[in-house]
């Protein structure tokens, strides 16, 4: 995978794939090496016509690694045209749109639910649905240290390295264990995750974005520290550019 990071003209062409869905224009091919790979997410906001501040407006990505045109075709549509939680965005909107392009990296296992920095990753959780777990056992994941071997036996040795992953689908399995039946066909792992920069925009701590995340992933129960201390939390980075409606089409007519 190329070490190079997100440039404007992977927002430009996000922007170029709705605006032929919307208006019709002709779509202008990208200009950036299209066989580069990552996992991404694509993220609308729309700015306030009276504050000038932006609100989302969609966001949907993939964490396995594709052909970076095609996931960037893929999730400026989806997210522009099909995220549940938003009306699609119209015709008219289109001035007032910006658009962010993350290029997720370096996924690596935590420790512990705390072992990640708001402002540099992003956090994936996943943990056993409590609702099928029996009272007070619940599953606890492995570490990030399970999956390496030191074979040093000084106590004076470095740790080996943290392992780091490509994708979400490179990650050891995690199937949770001795849960109850489950005639109700529930998820028997919930999962949730936030981009590197959503908890600082938000004004959380580490605390708050793990208890938030636990809720977003489905889980409407109490949140106990024996909870928390379940989850396997996954931290990632991102190499994220953001261009608005206005560079964009000034970027277009230049072409």
């Amino acid at each position: 995978m190329s070490s190079e990071g997100a440039v404007e003209a992977h927002a430009f062409y996000c922007f170029e794939v709705i605006n032929a869905t919307l208006t019709g224009e002709e779509e202008l091919e990208p200009a950036f090496d299209s066989t580069q790979e990552f996992p991404l997410f694509v993220t609308w906001n729309l700015v306030s016509r009276s504050t000038g501040s932006p609100r989302l407006r969609g966001c949907i990505g993939n964490f396995e690694a594709a052909p970076i045109k095609d996931g960037l075709r893929d999730y400026a549509g989806i997210s522009a045209f099909k995220d549940h939680r938003f009306a699609p965005i119209s015709t008219k909107e289109l001035p007032r749109l910006e658009c962010g392009v993350s290029l997720l990296t370096d996924f690596e296992l935590c420790d512990n639910y705390l072992d990640w920095a708001v402002g540099t990753h992003g956090i994936y959780i996943q943990f056993a649905n409590p609702a099928l777990a029996p009272p007070g056992v619940i599953t606890t994941p492995p570490s990030s240290s399970s999956t390496s071997t030191n074979t040093s036996t000084s106590s004076l040795a470095s740790p080996p390295p943290r392992p780091s992953f490509r994708s979400i689908s490179q990650l050891p399995p995690f199937k949770p264990t001795g849960l109850r039946p489950n005639p109700r066909r529930l998820p028997s792992v919930l999962t949730a995750t936030y981009l590197p920069d959503v908890p600082g925009a938000q004004g959380w701590d580490r605390l708050q974005a793990v208890d938030s995340a636990i809720h977003k992933a489905g889980w409407t129960g109490s949140i106990t520290e024996e909870l928390r201390n379940s989850l396997r939390v996954t931290r990632y980075q991102s190499r994220r550019v953001e261009r608005s409606y206005a560079e964009w089409r000034a970027w277009r007519e230049a072409r």
